[in-house]
């Protein structure tokens, strides 16, 4: 009908109005219909002919112009239909003509910012001028027209995303002028009347930014200094958030990129890996490449991170390109890999298939132990008494596996574990904590840890940190209140973790133990809540970042720490912290001090690697208390965690210790996790460019003037902790009872054995039937620990370890029904030198398990092979767990594998309703899902990815033919389910 009737203009303005109202009352949803009944085209067509009189009609090409505005947002093609109209030049053209006719100019603006929003029109509009005729309408404060005002930045910052347009602006000095009437508007606007203005400004500076050449502009115009000075008087009132988070955004994107302070991103410990011929499948994947300058040049918008409270976990959503699509790679085929000969070679891995238990039957006597002896055996304590010996406290051991008793039993003698004793008669006497025994010398054995000298125990044996209980005067005549340890863990041995650590092999050569690791710990005593993150905390932080670039001589910048320099070191009267990473597990390669009470912390990359920094175990001493220390650990990798989410970092204090409360705690305040400056180089960042490295801060407060303290991602536990834990339980379990045998499976790169752990009940007799029915069990087979970052994997596996050894009436059950097969640590390189996924190839192992190597990665080779094996000789596991954890997720979860569940995610969907697949995947979860309160049904996927297809989960699926193949995930922050959930 307005077609037709062109020339009856009263008729065409009245129902242009009633559209505009009918528009503006039903919203989104009537504008939508109005798109599709053709409304758009047929408003083009009226504005290309109305445009042709001369004059053109002002109240027509109001109305037309008002209801394309609206309606332009809901049409997909409203950019391109408007540009084959012509009517880009019809509106820019009125509005070049029409500066001082604010109504239709004001109308004009809305359709020229709706047109913009196409990148095709936004440069075609620049050519033409569009960008110097905004800056032509937008000035300084002015309580006149401001509606005029906040449409023209709007259309302006839609312009400024071309980057044609953006280069334009910065040409004609722009960004100086945007600044300047930030600044003017920010100083009149006293009351906060025009908010929306002020944050217009700030989206053209934010879109001219995108490129690098505004972003020299604005650091020029010396832009960081005015939007830090603004946001800061802007920060006391809560309304002007939304223009602290622009402000901060863009400040932080125009922040100068710098390359991490060191000289090189390779790890700062080398291992030469063996030499792969050159035909191999693995040739030329082993020499890093050198490192390339930092990708800085890119024009890439950063995406906002200012109080995000959104989950960036990947995890939640699969990306239909990476699921795997082809059944046939999806329906399991179960080949051996290897001939059967060769597989012959893990049937030493299986005497329990074969033995008869007629001849010297294990249960008649206790396995010896040449090596290592037992002190928790018949020990005795400072009376003269003999404590329970391990068999006496069988009963207990499901109850104290995690626990550390501290009683005083005497005056005089202080217990550290079993067997390790101190007379504390004066300060100085805590440097000869290397005990009542002297630890001997070790005979040579590659890189042994204390290969040629004595077992030194990390800062205690020289700060001489005393307990507080001293120095408060308790106890009779001043006398010293002992701590002693005459109940411990039946787990934990101190004299026999030592042993252990002499055997280990590191590639820096260690030298120190941790003191948490020595000593053990206990839980605390009381409940740890999931902190709740401060408002504001991140903004923060990133100001106080910022500052460093404006008040630059307010910086120390002073090296406190550095293992690629050694004789890097502090003067002794500093006020200053001192670190200290060298010994197992340990990972802190640099610190800067920043300001008084500021550090800067990098992370050493895993050997052979040049990234995955998360992980970090390190020690602190020299600290004074009531003064709030930052820690910024400045180049983490992972684009979110849940230090965002109320994940704290965990503190042990020696001095907390000493006074019997030896307890890993979790601590800090103002934590969180953010983009920084810092820029990866491509290699490090997988080949891609212009990527960030990321912050984890946290603010600690000391308790106590010169403690000792240690820092971990999570509670540690070590390679030697693992052995030590297997030779305790081997020493203490009934023989009569359970079948327990530890084998060494193989040695890795470094030399380390990789221990393989058989349990299962003894049968009832040497009678053939029970004979039988011992070998008929079904074997269960977990792993775990192969990303040593993931610490709580392994003490889920210790857990499982010591429930399985127990009395419990359960775990008797599970022992009489299954043989288990452990692998409790297929990563012991990576463990013990601190890495965080990778094994000391520099890769991620649980990527190698299509094709191991097995010189390159032996532990995954022949944990496959048994597999293999077990397959070959058709006793294949009835499940194959690995245990993970998960550093963006709570609780705990399951990844499985599933073909029908695979197809749902893709659109496939149809041809998976005709697979057949027994669901017996599904039992293991949901069974957890009943009775265990931390595991989360909900989070648990069956979905096989392309990605995930050389983990161990796919591969023992697929190729081996285990259908219940799974990942356990473990959270690495805590639960927020169930009865373990716990707030503040």
């Amino acid at each position: 009908f307005l077609l037709q009737n062109t020339k009856d203009l009263q008729t065409i303005l009245n129902i242009l109005n009633i559209l505009i109202e009918v528009v503006s009352v039903g919203g989104g949803r009537r504008a939508s219909v109005l798109v599709t009944k053709g409304g758009t085209q047929i408003l083009l067509q009226l504005l290309l002919t109305a445009s042709k009189d001369s004059p053109s009609n002002e109240e027509l090409m109001v109305l037309l112009h008002t209801l394309l505005a609206k309606i332009g947002p809901k049409d997909k093609k409203f950019g391109m239909k408007a540009r084959i109209n012509g009517a880009l030049n019809i509106s820019l053209n009125l509005v070049k003509q029409n500066l001082q006719n604010h109504r239709l100019l004001l109308a004009c603006l809305q359709v020229l910012r709706v047109y913009s929003t196409n990148s095709v029109n936004a440069v075609s509009l620049g050519k033409n001028g569009v960008v110097e005729l905004m800056f032509k309408i937008i000035g300084p404060f002015s309580k006149k027209n401001t509606s005029l005002m906040k449409v023209t930045l709007d259309t302006l910052a839609a312009l400024l995303k071309s980057k044609t347009n953006a280069r334009r602006a910065v040409d004609r000095g722009y960004v100086q002028v945007l600044l300047t009437i930030y600044v003017d508007w920010h100083r009149h606007d006293s009351r906060h009347r025009y908010m929306l203005i002020r944050k217009g400004v700030l989206q053209c500076i934010k879109s001219v930014t995108n490129i690098k050449l505004g972003r020299k502009a604005f650091i020029d115009a010396n832009g960081m200094k005015i939007l830090y000075n603004t946001s800061q008087e802007c920060l006391a009132v809560r309304t002007l958030d939304p223009l602290v988070n622009t402000s901060s955004l863009i400040m932080r994107k125009c922040f100068p990129k710098n390359r991490l302070p060191l000289p090189t991103i390779k790890s700062a410990f080398h291992f030469q890996l063996p030499v792969i011929p050159a035909s191999g499948p693995v040739a030329q994947l082993y020499n890093l490449p050198p490192d390339d300058e930092s990708d800085d040049n890119d024009d890439a918008e950063t995406e906002s991170e200012i109080e995000t409270e959104n989950d960036d976990d990947k995890d939640q959503h699969f990306k239909n390109d990476d699921i795997e699509t082809d059944i046939n790679k999806l329906k399991p085929r179960q080949e051996l890999g290897r001939p059967i000969e060769e597989l012959k070679m893990y049937e030493q891995f299986f005497p329990e298939l074969s033995e008869n238990f007629q001849v010297k039957p294990a249960f008649l006597e206790l396995p010896k132990k040449d090596s290592i002896k037992d002190s928790s055996l018949h020990q005795q304590n400072g009376q003269g008494n003999l404590l329970p010996s391990c068999q006496c406290l069988s009963q207990e051991i499901v109850k104290g596996l995690d626990r550390i008793s501290l009683q005083s039993s005497t005056k005089n003698d202080q217990y550290y574990g079993t067997g390790c004793v101190i007379k504390k008669e004066s300060k100085s006497s805590l440097t000869t904590l290397a005990c009542s025994k002297p630890c001997e010398h070790v005979s040579p054995c590659g890189s042994s840890l204390f290969e040629g000298s004595s077992v030194h125990l990390g800062k205690l044996c020289c700060t001489g940190v005393d307990s507080e209980e001293e120095d408060s005067g308790s106890g009779s005549s001043g006398e010293p209140v002992m701590l002693e340890v005459s109940d411990v863990s039946p787990v934990h041995d101190c004299d026999l973790y030592i042993e252990m650590v002499k055997t280990t092999k590191s590639i820096p050569e260690y030298s120190e133990v941790a003191y948490p690791d020595y000593f053990g710990h206990v839980p605390p005593p009381f409940k740890e809540p999931i902190l709740e993150r401060p408002y504001g905390v991140q903004r923060t932080k990133i100001s106080q970042d910022i500052e460093r670039l404006i008040h630059q001589n307010d910086i120390i910048d002073r090296v406190v720490y550095d293992l690629d320099n050694l004789s890097c070191s502090v003067p002794e009267e500093a006020d200053v912290l001192k670190f200290n990473s060298k010994f197992e597990s340990g990972n802190l390669r640099k610190v800067i001090q920043i300001r008084k009470s500021e550090y800067d912390l990098i992370l050493n990359s895993d050997i052979n690697s040049n990234h995955y920094h998360q992980w970090f175990y390190f020690e602190v001493s020299g600290m004074k208390t009531g003064i709030g220390y930052r820690f910024n650990i400045i180049n983490c990798e992972k684009s979110n965690s849940q230090f965002n989410y109320g994940m704290q970092p965990l503190m042990y204090s020696v001095q907390e210790a000493l006074n019997s409360r030896p307890c890993w705690t979790r601590v800090g305040t103002d934590i969180c996790y953010y983009k920084n400056h810092f820029s990866r180089s491509s290699i490090a960042a997988g080949g891609q460019k212009g990527k960030s490295y990321y912050t984890i801060t946290f603010t600690v407060t000391f308790q106590h003037k010169d403690d000792v303290c240690y820092f971990a991602y999570h509670y540690p536990y070590t390679y030697s902790t693992l052995k030590m834990h297997l030779q305790k339980l081997e020493s203490m379990h009934n023989p009569q009872q359970i079948y327990f045998r530890q084998d060494i499976l193989c040695e890795t790169l470094a030399g380390n054995s990789c221990p393989l752990v058989t349990i299962t009940a003894m049968p009832e007799s040497n009678y053939y039937e029970h004979i039988c029915q011992f070998r008929n069990r079904p074997y269960v087979f977990l792993s775990a620990r192969v990303h040593p970052g993931e610490t709580n994997a392994s003490w889920v596996m210790k857990g499982t370890l010591e429930y399985l050894m127990s009395n419990n009436p359960s775990a008797q059950c599970l022992r009489e029904s299954y043989i288990f097969k452990i692998i409790p640590m297929l990563n012991p390189d990576g463990v013990i030198n601190g890495n965080h996924r990778c094994s000391l190839s520099g890769e991620d192992l649980n990527r190698q398990w299509q094709n191991p190597n097995p010189d390159l990665h032996p532990t995954i080779y022949h944990a496959k092979g048994l597999l293999q094996y077990m397959a070959a000789i058709k006793r294949l596991p009835l499940v194959y767990c690995d245990y993970h954890g998960h550093s963006r997720k709570k609780n705990v979860f399951m990844y499985g594998c599933s073909i029908r569940e695979t197809m749902w995610h893709t659109n496939l969907s149809a041809a998976s309703c005709d697979l057949m697949e027994d669901p017996g995947y599904r039992a293991l979860p949901k069974i957890l899902s009943q009775t265990a309160p931390a595991f989360c049904m909900g989070s648990c996927s069956f979905v096989v990815e392309k990605s995930k297809e050389s983990t161990a989960r796919v591969v023992v699926w697929r190729e081996i033919g285990v259908q219940r193949s799974y990942t356990m995930e473990s959270t690495l922050c805590g639960c927020d389910q169930g009865k373990y959930k716990v707030r503040k």
